[in-house]
């Protein structure tokens, strides 16, 4: 049987919240990437107070599309703000940190291509292409990770990786309430806990130290093992994730080719068809 291609365009959503010390290497290792599909980058500043939004606006005129919090509202709100405004079939998280490298991406992209699959966890490997600055931190996040197999029947590797790439339309149906970095575990526990086993692909990682504006305590290990916990009690049906999800069509002339950054695009325009789409969107202030 001859599989029927599906279009995919993936949607890259980038929180940040004063990193004007790596937001410029962040936004040029995104735009540097070929990828497999067509791409956008959508940033969302959560009120940042040094230099990241004059850094930033550089950028919006080069394929990168910028939302503004007023103020600080945490890492999950600026995520889930992003996730509204984007026009992508798939969508994938990405630190400004430059903790992961989206030269990763493509290699996730890669079995939905294939229609193999709609999920998939780009997962760091203890000692392959890793560096973690203290082995506490890296051991905390494998007890979390075994508290969730154990909890939802499921083999994860790394639960708390950045990279997850998810379909929109299945992020937009649930109710995910975490405005902090509990939104990640919130989001893998119900994606779990209605049957989704996604597939895992390798990932590098660079671990920043809390020198370096690393943000993450002890504190949100507690927040990951409650909402773990929450969500695992909580009725399928009451978390409105939907395991199977459709796809768009898409535009004629589309192909397979290497794809870069597009310009923004208007969200209930249809996806650009070629690359170099110069149409422009100003930077909405929330």
């Amino acid at each position: 049987m001859t599989k029927v291609a599906t279009f995919t365009k993936l949607s890259i959503v980038m929180p940040v919240y004063n990193e004007s010390r790596t937001i410029v290497s962040a936004i040029e290792r995104v735009l540097a990437v070929d990828y497999p599909c067509p791409v956008e980058l959508v940033v969302v500043d959560d009120g940042s107070r040094d230099r990241t939004p004059e850094l930033l606006a550089a950028y919006t005129e080069h394929g990168l599309r910028l939302i503004r919090h007023s103020r600080n509202l945490g890492k999950g709100a600026a995520v889930r703000t992003g996730v509204a405004e984007v026009t992508g079939t798939h969508l994938i998280i990405l630190d400004a940190d430059l903790e992961y490298s989206p030269a990763d991406i493509p290699a996730m992209l890669r079995p939905v291509l294939e229609g193999r699959t709609d999920h998939v966890f780009g997962t760091r490997v203890f000692g392959m292409n890793t560096r973690f600055q203290s082995f506490r931190f890296a051991m905390g996040g494998r007890l979390l990770t075994l508290a969730a197999n154990v909890l939802y029947d499921s083999c994860l590797t790394d639960m708390h990786s950045c990279l997850k790439l998810v379909p929109v339309e299945q992020f937009r149906s649930m109710t995910l309430a975490e405005n902090g970095f509990g939104l990640d575990t919130e989001l893998t526990a119900r994606l779990l806990r209605v049957g989704v086993r996604p597939y895992e692909i390798p990932v590098s990682y660079d671990g920043r130290s809390f020198e370096q504006g690393k943000k993450i305590s002890w504190r949100d290990g507690v927040r990951c093992l409650s909402i773990l916990a929450k969500v695992r009690t909580t009725p399928a049906q009451e978390l409105c994730a939907r395991p199977n999800t459709g796809r768009a069509t898409p535009p004629n002339g589309a192909s397979v080719g290497a794809w870069r950054v597009s310009a923004p695009v208007a969200r209930d325009a249809p996806p650009p068809a070629i690359e170099g789409n110069d149409t422009s969107d100003p930077a909405v202030a929330l």
